[in-house]
């Protein structure tokens, strides 16, 4: 079967862990070449070697990039330009949680959350979005939560960002459609990463017996959804939220 993504240019925001890592390794699986974005350069790096290593035939680079800083990323996206010659895909995976009740939440904790999770949002899409219009082509996908579709105690902030995401994801959708530009968000549920490994086990019971399906969500479950959104499998749908959640949200 021919790869589904042969040639494209994708960067992947939080690239270097977790889903995000998992996404750029499907990307690259199916023919992608991937500009990483995050601020650990050693992980960073490393997760390109392991591409390379998998996949020869795909390029991979690393960019230390903390989102939320505007300029920053405008001068990585041209980076990325000049290194690849385009960017066909963008992923908006990047993202931190600092949870606390709102009536004890500092501005700080509220600041950071909103501007590495939705911030960043624009100020990659709005990095991008030219370049694609001019090539009247292009895919978004902006990963968000399902928090940000049911909220959460304790996760004010998380859930404003998240919730925030999809109305942007939908307003950015309409902008952008009748040049071809497809915009996407992926709501994950419960997930194995580093995020859900800090929960007790009291916490992680409790998970499970809320999930349908029985049974935590795998990094790959959301890079495979995100490859489907990537490619031409998804080329009439748009402003969309696909939940990838084993029935948490019905």
């Amino acid at each position: 079967m021919k790869p589904l993504l042969i040639g494209q240019v994708a960067i992947v925001t939080g690239g270097n862990a977790g889903i995000g890592k998992a996404i750029a390794f499907k990307f690259a699986e199916e023919g992608a070449h991937v500009a990483i974005f995050g601020t650990n350069p050693e992980t960073g790096l490393k997760t390109v070697e392991e591409i390379k290593a998998a996949y020869p035939n795909s390029q991979a680079r690393f960019y230390a990039v903390n989102v939320s800083q505007t300029a920053l990323v405008e001068e990585n996206i041209k980076k990325v330009v000049e290194d690849f010659g385009r960017i066909d895909i963008l992923v908006n995976n990047a993202g931190v949680t600092v949870d606390q009740l709102l009536m004890k939440m500092s501005e700080e904790d509220w600041d950071q959350v909103l501007d590495i999770n939705l911030k960043s949002c624009y100020n990659t899409c709005k990095a991008v979005v030219r370049g694609m219009m001019k090539a009247k082509k292009g895919r978004i996908i902006n990963i968000s939560s399902v928090v940000g579709l049911n909220g959460n105690p304790g996760q004010t902030n998380y859930a404003a960002s998240k919730a925030g995401m999809i109305g942007f994801t939908k307003a950015l959708a309409k902008e952008v459609a009748s040049r071809g530009i497809l915009v996407n968000c992926i709501a994950p549920g419960f997930t194995q990463t580093n995020m859900t490994d800090k929960l007790s086990d009291g916490q992680k019971e409790a998970v499970l017996k809320s999930i349908p399906l029985g049974d935590w969500g795998k990094p790959s479950d959301i890079a495979n959804a995100a490859c489907f959104l990537a490619s031409e499998m998804s080329s009439y749908i748009t402003g969309q939220v696909l939940t990838v959640d084993g029935g948490l949200v019905m």
